[in-house]
């Protein structure tokens, strides 16, 4: 295909104030030599057989400054447009998945109701399923931190952090998501909702009682479960742990039971604020493990780890499991979660110390 010398020419010169001038900034000086050199070879070249080799290269070299162009001069505001909207995103997201103390409060209270409102049998079945779930953590914990003897002899403090980190953290976590009913849970959430006059004495009454004894039912079934799944071989973490919480004075069994439920209530009260999955793990994880690491005494847990070292040799009765540990912790946990965890709040964002 011929054209007029003179065309071509304006035509490349008019190309190649384009080209420099979106690849300003892109190419160095010698680059730029390269280039004019190669489009005067260009416009020179005026034979058929030279003009289409001629051409794919400075096709590509047009191709290769406009999109050095546009990756210099297009890609800083990109990427702030993008930084802005992330950071957008993130603070709206934080924004909703915290509560503020108020509300938090609130919420823990408006929860605390709806727990009450439910049937003794519905408490009951959901008290079963939040036993099963707290013995699986349980189970758990003793399998791992009670199993590393040797850990506990040469670095005591790791093997309580091994314990902690690894078991009733899962267990809380599956009980809040699902809906289950957990005694000690309650004696926070449910304590709120009476105080705060959105139910009666009653409705407490029987959330507790049934949830207790669903609690306990479920920690025996998993508890005679796992004695029968033969997992733990001849591991003596349940028989230590056992002998170890039924062998404690009355008073000591009591304010661990306190101390230990003040922090399982945090958790669910901290929970009870995220929207999240990550935000109620978060939540949860932090004080629960930090309790079983302490060596704190859950009424719960209890009602799994005893009766299976009883079921595994622990020299203990069963009246021994109930007045040494699981009534006076049990105790310890209605304090902790009642007055500890929750009083300050009602008193602060509720009506705990109005008069009626």
């Amino acid at each position: 295909m011929s054209y007029e010398r003179q065309g071509s020419e304006f035509s490349a010169e008019a190309t190649w104030e384009r080209v420099a001038s979106a690849g300003s900034g892109t190419f160095e000086n010698a680059g730029r030599r390269s280039l004019r050199r190669r489009m005067n070879a260009h416009i020179l070249t005026d034979t058929p057989q030279t003009k289409m080799t001629s051409r794919l290269p400075f096709l590509l070299l047009c191709l290769t400054s406009v999109v050095s162009a546009f990756a210099i001069n297009g890609q800083p505001a990109f990427q702030a447009r993008t930084s802005s909207l992330a950071s957008s995103t993130i603070s709206s997201s934080l924004t909703t998945e915290l509560k503020p103390p108020a509300a938090l409060y609130d919420g823990a209270v408006a929860a605390g109701a709806a727990k009450a409102s439910g049937s003794f049998a519905k408490t009951f079945k959901l008290g079963v399923v939040a036993g099963c779930h707290i013995a699986f953590g349980m189970f758990l914990s003793c399998s791992v931190g009670g199993a590393c003897p040797g850990l506990a002899a040469s670095n005591p403090g790791l093997q309580k952090i091994v314990a902690g980190a690894f078991g009733l953290p899962f267990g809380l976590i599956m009980t809040l998501v699902t809906g289950g009913e957990l005694f000690t849970g309650n004696t926070a959430l449910v304590t709120a909702a009476r105080v705060e006059g959105k139910i009666k004495t009653k409705d407490l009454a029987r959330n507790w009682s049934a949830s207790y004894l669903g609690n306990f039912v479920g920690s025996l079934l998993l508890a005679y479960l796992a004695f029968k799944s033969g997992t733990l071989g001849a591991a003596p973490g349940a028989v230590n742990i056992a002998t170890a919480k039924c062998s404690l004075a009355w008073d000591v069994a009591f304010v661990r039971g306190i101390l230990c439920n003040w922090l399982v209530c945090m958790a669910v009260y901290m929970a009870s604020g995220c929207s999240s999955m990550i935000g109620k793990m978060t939540a949860v994880w932090f004080p629960i493990s930090a309790f079983v690491a302490l060596g704190l005494d859950h009424s719960i847990a209890n009602m799994f780890i005893i009766p299976l070292g009883i079921m595994r040799g622990a020299e203990i009765t069963v009246l021994q499991m109930f007045t040494k540990n699981l009534i006076p912790v049990t105790l310890g946990n209605i304090v902790g979660g009642a007055l500890c965890a929750m009083m300050p709040y009602g008193s602060t964002f509720g009506k705990w110390t109005e008069k009626k």
